[in-house]
């Protein structure tokens, strides 16, 4: 049995609506310098992560009000997740590389193991956030290298949380207020390269 409230589960839908601004920004602001193969990989990981996210939120809040247990919503989490933030990471990655010779991989086949979407994730989310450091250091802002890191740690911290045994209402309060946090400070550090002028400078 899981222990959540009608409060929680709507506090579950705040994480997810920053990184939709969030993906919103970086989308607009880096369109004008990706190829089409990278803003494609960017956009469909943007997609991916926040309909992941979304999905899961509205598993609970069905849950919290006694509708119903909907288990597919939150066993495609994991997966679609993984897939979109590695995709977003990706493209952004590909986005700095833009006049190199970089081959896209083709995708590993799905298979029902966590451990190859824990990988994609963390690889996904380690190329998004270093990706990000180096725009910020082209646009002169470093300091926002340390906001980027904290993401970073507070995605793993989260996942980590997520992963334990047990679904007590405290932890799960922890678990998203760690989630909440990191997607407060990706939110910050991609709206300070916004207002810097990202759309307009120059990565090359």
């Amino acid at each position: 049995m899981y222990e959540f409230s009608v409060p929680m589960a709507l506090a579950d839908y705040v994480p997810v609506i920053l990184f939709a601004v969030a993906a919103v920004l970086m989308q607009r602001d880096y369109y004008n310098k990706m190829p089409k193969y990278a803003f494609a990989c960017l956009a469909a990981g943007c997609v991916n992560a926040f309909l992941a996210g979304f999905l899961k939120a509205t598993w609970k809040l069905l849950y919290a009000m006694g509708v119903c247990d909907f288990q597919v919503l939150n066993m495609m989490f994991l997966p679609v997740q993984s897939i979109g933030l590695l995709l977003t990471g990706f493209g952004l990655v590909l986005m700095l590389c833009a006049k190199k010779q970089v081959m896209l991989a083709a995708a590993p086949p799905v298979f029902t193991g966590t451990f190859v979407f824990i990988a994609m994730m963390v690889l996904g989310l380690g190329a998004m956030c270093a990706a990000l450091s180096v725009v910020a250091v082209k646009m002169k802002k470093k300091g926002l290298i340390v906001v980027f890191v904290l993401t970073f740690l507070c995605y793993m911290a989260m996942g980590y949380l997520a992963s334990r045994e047990g679904n007590s209402a405290a932890m799960n309060w922890v678990e998203q207020g760690v989630n909440t946090l990191g997607q407060i400070l990706l939110l910050a550090g991609v709206a300070t390269l916004h207002k810097a002028g990202a759309r307009e400078a120059s990565f090359s």
